[in-house]
């Protein structure tokens, strides 16, 4: 766990008698302590150690906050397992498409059944779609046996708000409609020991016409570059050999500090702490990927050869209705100049097809930036009416037909064009970061290329958060199959 020994000794000092303090985080390492004589009453009560589990919907950084809740969790006392059928479960929610808020509602079914045959079980929700007050209101007219709702502005206080939970009868709810607070020096859980999402920045200013996350995410707010980097030393210094900086636009990074910092300046910074091998970040917006970022990673040894760089669109006419703000035209030079600065670099993108007002001839506009970008990959979506957006109430929705034709033809033009790109390495030795046991054989490891190439190979779990050096020896579409090979 991201917890050190200094914060354990202030948890422990903290005095109950006293009122909480005012200041963060010391006020939630008061809650902690709080929560964790609650939680230590009730596993002895019930004979055993409370379990608890967290599910995520959704992007990086949703996977990042749900280590912080995992971290607080444990820090008081749970055993966090996987399994929904937990004494506390908690759904961090996604809400960038209509589909995902239909999956939670879905499976908030199930859990109300297990509820009815555990009635001591805690539910609680939080994340994107609670910042939305039609959900709040679905909620708390249809979903009444849920225990906890919070959103993303407040996740700091998730101790607090446990114990408010811990103490109530009835369901709590707190969100924010927004925020400028960051608290630091929290616990958290991560996933993988050797590799770590950090948030840079949270929230979005860019208001696509298409997208929510502006509306729950809030305005954007950077960390100070300090923080950033000591959390970065603390990760290596507890073996971390990979990180990915994490915000919803990387490249309009540090604009809002009373000392402005760019990003390509604090990718300068991590590059120099010692033990981190691999930087890794998302996401970046065309509109604003300066030449100082190209020269950064150009000159880099530690900064992944991945940058993924949404389209959404080759035509500059949707691009505009999409509220992107630049056009084909400055996409595609944009592209040609980091291939030019960086011709080992791996491109991949997000293309949304059946946009408002779409036709086959903008579908056409977008298999030709497909060709001539030549993305290593490209995550390709049907547009997704989201109500709350511009672009829900837009004239022009394209029939599903329509969508269907353009889908099918924009995605074969990326798998053929992706195939010949992945191709290219094939019979080179490469550095592989060994991330897993393969999932469907147990003899094989799994890793990825700095590219984000995945990798299987045979090898020993003794491999698995180390980098080993894999002959890339037969290519299957997005993926190799390899050999370890000692240089």
């Amino acid at each position: 766990m991201e917890h050190n020994d200094d914060i354990e000794k202030i948890i422990d000092a903290q005095d109950l008698t006293l009122p909480p303090p005012e200041r963060e985080p010391q006020r939630q390492y008061y809650f902690i302590k709080k929560c964790r004589e609650f939680i230590k009453r009730k596993s002895e009560e019930s004979g055993r150690r409370l379990t608890a589990s967290v599910v995520t919907f959704g992007c990086q950084m949703n996977a990042r906050d749900s280590e912080k809740l995992a971290g607080i969790l444990e820090c008081i006392g749970y055993l966090v397992t996987d399994s929904e059928e937990s004494d506390l479960v908690i759904y961090n929610t996604c809400t960038v498409r209509d589909n995902a808020n239909q999956r939670v509602y879905g499976r908030l079914g199930v859990l109300h059944g297990l509820k009815k045959k555990n009635p001591h079980m805690k539910i609680a929700l939080c994340g994107c779609m609670m910042q939305e007050e039609s959900v709040i209101e679905k909620l708390q007219k249809s979903y009444r046996f849920i225990d906890l709702i919070f959103g993303t502005h407040n996740i700091f206080k998730f101790a607090e708000l446990l114990c408010t939970m811990f103490e109530s009868e009835r369901t709590v709810i707190d969100i924010w409609k927004d925020t400028d607070q960051i608290v630091e020096d929290l616990p958290v859980e991560r996933k993988y020991p050797f590799k770590s999402g950090i948030n840079i920045m949270y929230g979005c200013n860019n208001f696509c016409s298409y997208c929510i996350v502006p509306y729950v995410r809030g305005r954007e707010r950077s960390r100070n570059p300090e923080d950033i980097l000591r959390e970065i030393k603390a990760l290596a210094a507890d073996g971390v050999v990979e990180i990915m900086l994490l915000g919803q636009n990387v490249n309009s990074y540090g604009k809002n500090l009373e000392n402005p910092m760019s990003f390509a300046s604090l990718l300068r910074e991590a590059e120099k702490i010692e033990g981190i091998e691999r930087i890794r970040f998302m996401t970046s917006h065309p509109k604003d990927l300066s030449d100082d970022l190209i020269a950064v990673m150009k000159e880099s040894r530690k900064i992944c050869r991945h940058l993924h760089l949404p389209l959404q669109s080759g035509s500059t006419r949707i691009l505009q209705a999409m509220n992107r703000r630049y056009t084909k035209e400055q996409y595609l030079a944009l592209a040609e100049k980091i291939r030019t600065e960086i011709p080992d670099i791996a491109i991949t993108t997000d293309i949304i097809v059946g946009f408002p007002g779409e036709t086959m001839e903008d579908i056409e506009e977008t298999i030709d930036v497909v060709k001539k970008v030549q993305f290593d990959n490209a995550f390709t979506f049907i547009y997704s009416k989201r109500t709350g957006t511009p672009a829900a109430s837009m004239p022009g929705q394209v029939p599903e037909e329509v969508v269907k034709e353009g889908f099918d033809k924009l995605l074969k033009t990326v798998q053929d064009t992706a195939r010949s790109r992945v191709l290219r390495w094939r019979g080179q030795t490469m550095p592989v970061l060994v991330e897993e046991r393969n999932l469907q054989d147990d003899a094989l490891l799994t890793g990825r290329l700095s590219n984000n190439t995945i990798v299987h190979f045979p090898g020993d779990a003794s491999l698995i958060g180390q980098i080993v050096n894999v002959r890339l020896k037969e290519c299957h579409g997005f993926y190799y199959m390899g050999e370890t090979v000692e240089l």
